[in-house]
């Protein structure tokens, strides 16, 4: 279960057992929620899916880590294609500063 990303309070992994569609498990506390991507001419839509059993993120923290997964989403998807793909470890980086939205 590596975890990909800390971006501030968030811990962004993938499991190992994963499948298709890319998808990543963002937690903040006691709670969690699988985010999916869907790419289409360099635009990328979230799908935010509850994970039975988990308190799900508040709509507060859904839209705080929406910011940072669509600007990581390239880097997130080749993690994805190294670790699920090519077998390859990956490392896990850690984001301190708050992004901001775009206007």
């Amino acid at each position: 279960m590596p975890k990909i990303y800390q971006y501030l309070s968030f811990i962004i992994r993938f499991y190992s057992n994963e499948h298709l569609p890319i998808h990543v498990h963002v937690q903040r506390h006691e709670r969690e929620m699988k985010v999916e991507f869907s790419i289409s001419e360099d635009r990328v839509t979230l799908f935010f899916k509850k994970i039975r059993g988990k308190e799900p993120l508040t709509e507060t923290e859904a839209n705080e880590v929406a910011v940072f997964l669509k600007k990581y989403h390239k880097e997130i998807i080749w993690k994805w294609e190294q670790f699920f793909i090519f077998r390859k470890k990956v490392s896990s980086e850690t984001i301190r500063q708050k992004l901001r939205r775009k206007i």
